[in-house]
C-alpha cells in the first residue's frame, strides 16, 4: 500500500539526490533560476521527445547552450521517456487514463530498467533533476518514475518553487513486489486523470 518512506536503498543508490521539475510555460531563465535554487548540477530530460512547440526554449537544441552558461549539464534519456502503449493484459488497470497505465507497463520492461541504471550512473554527479513538460507531477509520468525510485529506496523530491521541494510520496493505489510497482485494478483506489497536452513525451 501507498506509504511516505521509500525503502532502503538498493546497491548503487547510496549517493542519489534526485528531484523532478516540470518546464511548463516559464521562460528558460526561470528554470534554471528554479535549478539553481536547489542545487542542481545535472538536468536530466525525459521527455521521449525532446522539444516543445509553443515553447521552444526547452528544445534539445536550444536548453543544452543555456543550462551550459549556469553551469548545468543537459543529459536526455530517451529510455525513461513517456508515450508507452498498454498492454492488452495491463496488470495495471488501477490507471483508468491508457497514458499512464502504457508507462505502468513499460516500467515492468528490462529497457525501463537501463534507463533507471543510466540515471543511477550519474547520481555520484551531484544533485539532479528529472524534467517532463507538465507544471504538475501528477499528470505528468514523471511521478511514475518516481514511484519506481521509491522502490529502490531513493527519496525524490518534486520542485515547486525556489523554496520548495516537495518529498515524493508513493502513489496511494500503488503496490510494491521487491523492487517492482505494480498498479492493480483491485487497489482501493484509481485513478482516471485527464491526458496531459505534453507529459510523457
Amino acid at each position: 500500500m501507498g506509504t511516505e518512506r521509500p525503502r532502503r536503498r538498493a546497491p548503487g543508490w547510496a549517493k542519489a539526490r534526485i528531484y523532478t521539475v516540470g518546464h511548463s510555460t516559464r521562460s528558460a531563465e526561470e528554470l534554471v533560476e528554479l535549478l539553481q535554487a536547489h542545487g542542481i548540477q545535472t538536468l536530466v530530460d525525459i521527455r521521449t521527445v525532446p522539444r516543445s512547440r509553443t515553447n521552444p526554449q526547452f528544445n534539445r537544441d536550444t536548453l543544452p547552450r543555456t543550462l551550459a552558461r549556469a553551469d548545468i549539464r543537459y543529459v536526455h534519456m530517451a529510455r525513461l521517456g513517456g508515450l508507452r502503449r498498454a498492454r492488452a493484459d495491463s496488470p495495471n488497470g488501477a490507471w483508468r487514463n491508457a497514458s499512464f497505465r502504457g508507462y505502468a507497463d513499460y516500467m515492468l520492461t528490462d529497457e525501463f530498467t537501463r534507463g533507471l541504471e543510466e540515471l543511477r550512473e550519474l547520481t555520484p554527479d551531484g544533485p539532479l533533476a528529472l524534467m517532463c513538460a507538465e507544471a504538475v507531477r501528477w499528470r505528468c509520468h514523471r511521478s511514475l518514475v518516481a514511484d519506481a525510485l521509491f522502490a529502490r529506496g531513493v527519496e525524490v523530491r518534486h520542485i515547486t518553487s525556489r523554496t520548495r521541494a516537495e518529498p515524493h510520496k508513493l502513489t496511494p493505489f500503488a503496490r510494491l513486489h521487491g523492487r517492482q510497482v505494480l498498479y492493480p485494478e483491485d487497489s482501493t483506489s484509481s485513478a482516471d486523470l485527464s491526458a496531459p497536452s505534453e507529459s510523457g513525451r
